[in-house]
């Protein structure tokens, strides 16, 4: 029987990100930093350079003309959005060479590229970072990633616990292992040093319910949210996909009329397959 323990401790025996990713996530948390040092050791790695400038050509940016180098997409785009896109490439890049039985691995990179992107959309509404959106977006169910790479067989009773007792995976996951994918996803987070909002916003993105207490206008907000627009979108393509509810005070923190909602949705979808052709094709 696995426990909670054995678990965490799995985490802590994954690779660490590419050395360019913590130079950069570093940099999250520093006002002064060098870019064209950072743009060189980015263009060091030839696959993520080509990734990351696929990306950047790609609509999700809507750029008027076709960037070739890291250090003119820098100048372009920003430096918080070349950190956002390397970041993502090297996260996807990380789990790519797994497999796992029956596990769906395209559908979960579909969700969490639908997540933020709907997360970058609606952390303007929130008053929150939109490149940081998008991160945490990306990276909210990789606790799912280490539970299904590292323990396939029994994930697949996790699986089973589900469908026989008509719960959510994170019910299901908790019976099995003594802890779910967000308490995983958060210890990993931590692993690899992305910055303490982004691990509250992992740890937290099913707090929704009544009961829960998810702040006004934070990280966190703009996660749970972005996870229950891409489960109502259906941008998965997952049969039988669950909406998780949102607890009025999400609701509230939002004050969004149907005409922004009308916004959200067609701005995520929008971007939605232009982002998954850049980062899993």
């Amino acid at each position: 029987m696995i426990c909670a323990d054995d678990v965490i401790k799995s985490v802590l025996t994954l690779p660490s990100l590419p050395a360019v990713v913590n130079d950069l996530l570093a940099t999250m948390e520093q006002d002064d930093f060098d870019m064209q040092v950072l743009a060189a050791k980015i263009t060091l790695d030839q696959a993520l350079t080509a990734k990351t400038l696929r990306l950047a050509n790609s609509s999700f940016y809507g750029l008027q003309s076709k960037v070739t180098t890291i250090g003119q997409a820098v100048s372009v785009l920003g430096f918080h959005s070349i950190r956002t896109l390397v970041t993502a490439c090297s996260v996807i890049a990380s789990f790519s060479a797994h497999g796992s039985g029956t596990f769906d691995f395209k559908a979960f990179w579909r969700h969490s590229i639908a997540s933020a992107v709907c997360a970058r959309v609606i952390a303007p509404h929130l008053q929150v970072n939109p490149d940081s959106a998008f991160t945490a977006g990306l990276l909210h169910d990789l606790g799912t990633l280490v539970l299904a790479t590292r323990f396939a067989d029994d994930y697949q009773r996790v699986l089973a616990w589900q469908y026989e007792h008509d719960c959510t995976v994170s019910v299901a996951e908790r019976a099995v292992f003594g802890t779910d994918h967000a308490a995983i996803g958060a210890a990993l987070t931590a692993h690899w040093k992305f910055p303490e909002q982004i691990q509250a916003a992992v740890a937290g993105h099913h707090l929704a319910g009544p009961a829960d207490c998810v702040a006004p206008a934070d990280l966190t907000t703009a996660v749970v949210v972005a996870n229950a627009l891409a489960h109502a979108l259906d941008l998965a393509d997952v049969e039988g996909d669950q909406v998780p509810p949102l607890s009025m005070s999400v609701w509230r923190a939002l004050a969004l009329d149907n005409s922004a909602w009308e916004g959200v949705f067609r701005n995520s979808e929008q971007l939605f397959d232009a982002t998954c052709q850049a980062l899993i094709t």
